[in-house]
């Protein structure tokens, strides 16, 4: 290994958003036989660096030596070479289910909700419903395999697209019974539909119907930031790509909120993942100051009490303001995460989440590292599983 792994001080922490680096070859196994000659490729181009291909194309978006660094967990140097190569970065526990209940079992995790790599790729350059439907039921195949003999402290999540409402409710209800414990879109969509429009109620209703929670999780975009405004220069699209993805994930919880989406479907939960949380407060104040000052209130809940009764959010332990509005939200509705192995976030969560949780009550603190984690994903795990198996040797 790379790194120090060092151990977590508290105990019942539940990862809330942890990631897997996909077998490349994935896609040719899992996906069906109609499918295989499109599925999901890793190639090398003439200057020897790796790229993604996506139904029979080369990626636009993941190219030139970029999938070498996605287990890079924060290493100094992240320029991609020919040397550089998917299949031989992957981390300890980054595709190997031992592996990952032993880094757990060191860093006193209880439990891991596990979500994709290459999964987060490709779906902003694919656009046609059923191919993006195969993809992602191949990869829940798989992923379902990958946790099953971990007794519950490796949680698959389901992957699914809003390019097809009823083929993804189809696919969370085999997920689910094959072992998924929630489901997750893309903050964007193809079809220029919010997330919280009608269009989209039968996976609501597949949701409440199967009492499994769905979340939003960032992936690449087919929109730069900024597009149509200005014209960033290279050395701004980095960190501006940061806030324009944040302000995307915002829009989408929004449209929950003003179409009625939660009234509709009053025992969905919905959560928001790896786009930070200490926005929240100011986002949910704003929303209430805003209706109160149009004299809405009243017609409807305001967006802190829909986001109180429905919704949930996973920071990243590197906030420094995060812990300060949490009880102002909502103890209930927040959760941490340490989107391991990807390389934005480094190997140093555990002293980051130590800081983190020491500014919390105790109370709040139980709640944040795993409880709201374990109740709203209805985990079955015991707490403190991770302990008493260390413990055990």
């Amino acid at each position: 290994m790379a790194y120090e792994i060092k151990r977590f001080p508290y105990t019942g922490a539940i990862d809330a958003d942890g990631h897997v680096l996909e077998p490349p070859d994935l896609w040719e196994r899992h996906l069906e036989e109609r499918y295989r000659e499109r599925a999901l490729r890793i190639k090398v181009d003439d200057a020897g660096l790796e790229y993604l291909e996506i139904n029979g194309k080369p990626s636009e978006l993941t190219r030139k030596g970029s999938l070498g660094i996605m287990g890079a967990m924060g290493e100094g140097d992240l320029r991609p070479s020919p040397e550089r190569r998917y299949a031989e970065s992957f981390p300890f526990g980054a595709c190997d289910a031992a592996e990952r209940l032993s880094l757990m079992d060191q860093e006193n995790l209880d439990c891991s909700l596990l979500y994709p790599t290459i999964g987060l790729l490709w779906e902003a350059e694919e656009t046609d419903p059923e191919i993006s439907l195969a993809y992602a039921r191949a990869y829940n195949r798989w992923i379902a395999d990958f946790c099953r003999g971990s007794g519950g402290r490796l949680v698959p999540i389901a992957m699914l697209t809003l390019l097809d409402p009823a083929g993804s409710a189809t696919e969370l209800e085999r997920a689910v019974r094959d072992g998924c414990k929630g489901g997750w879109v893309n903050p964007f969509n193809h079809n220029r539909v919010v997330h919280g429009h009608a269009d989209h109620d039968v996976l609501f209703a597949k949701c409440v119907e199967l009492d499994v929670p769905l979340a939003i999780h960032p992936t690449f975009h087919p929109h730069p930031a900024a597009a149509g405004i200005f014209d960033l220069p290279p050395q701004a699209i980095g960190d501006a790509g940061m806030i324009w993805l944040r302000s995307i994930v915002q829009q989408a919880l929004i449209s929950f909120f003003t179409l009625g989406t939660l009234d509709r479907f009053p025992t969905l939960r919905l959560g928001i993942l790896e786009s930070g949380s200490g926005w929240i407060g100011a986002m949910l104040d704003r929303l209430d100051a805003y209706r109160g000052s149009m004299n809405l209130a009243g017609q409807r809940p305001s967006a802190s009490e829909y986001f109180r009764r429905q919704c949930f959010i996973s920071g990243d332990p590197d906030e420094g303001a995060a812990p300060f509005i949490i009880d102002h939200v909502g103890a209930d509705n927040f959760m941490w995460a340490s989107d391991y192995p990807h390389p934005d976030h480094p190997h140093t969560w555990v002293d980051d989440l130590t800081a983190y949780a020491e500014r919390l009550t105790p109370r709040t603190r139980a709640k944040v590292l795993g409880e709201n984690v374990k109740r709203i994903y209805k985990l079955d795990f015991a707490v403190g599983a991770g302990e008493a198996r260390t413990a055990a040797g």
